[in-house]
């Protein structure tokens, strides 16, 4: 059985390496400095230091919880199923190819939307306009080409 596969994922541009580094460097700087005035008796300083380098860790953690999200679309055989992963949240969809019917985006909904049976869910919030409309015609063309194609003889 072929199958056929899409993944919509972020584009993260910084290895966490780099991620780490760019959070610790204002965060160091910072520090510095406050310690520079706190060694000239302004305390107070150090405090709005600290606070700052609180609001940078936890943009930190909340961009990491983020970078691995994605959807994965696979298009196999009798299913047409749907996982999208959110801050380590998966959620799963099957769908039955032969009743999809598929959505593109528009100018009203941004998001493919993939319905079969009274099931809807929406795919393409990681990746660009341009993106979403070529995988809501791949997805279309392969499921309008039918179980016949996608079973491996």
């Amino acid at each position: 059985m072929q199958a056929h596969e899409w993944l919509l994922k972020r584009n993260c541009s910084l290895s966490p390496w780099q991620l780490a580094v760019a959070f610790a460097v204002p965060c160091v700087a910072s520090l510095l400095v406050s310690a520079w005035f706190v060694l000239h008796g302004a305390w107070y300083v150090l405090a709005f230091a600290l606070l700052e380098a609180l609001a940078l860790v936890m943009a930190f953690i909340q961009y990491a919880r983020h970078a691995t999200d994605h959807e994965h679309i696979a298009l196999a055989g009798d299913c047409l199923l749907v996982e999208q992963i959110q801050a380590g949240h998966i959620v799963q969809v099957r769908l039955d190819p032969q009743w999809t019917r598929v959505a593109p985006p528009d100018p009203s909904h941004d998001l493919i939307g993939l319905e079969a049976k009274g099931v809807r869910v929406e795919v393409g919030r990681f990746v660009t306009k341009e993106k979403r409309w070529q995988v809501a015609l791949e997805i279309r063309q392969e499921l309008q080409r039918g179980p016949s194609i996608h079973a491996h003889a």
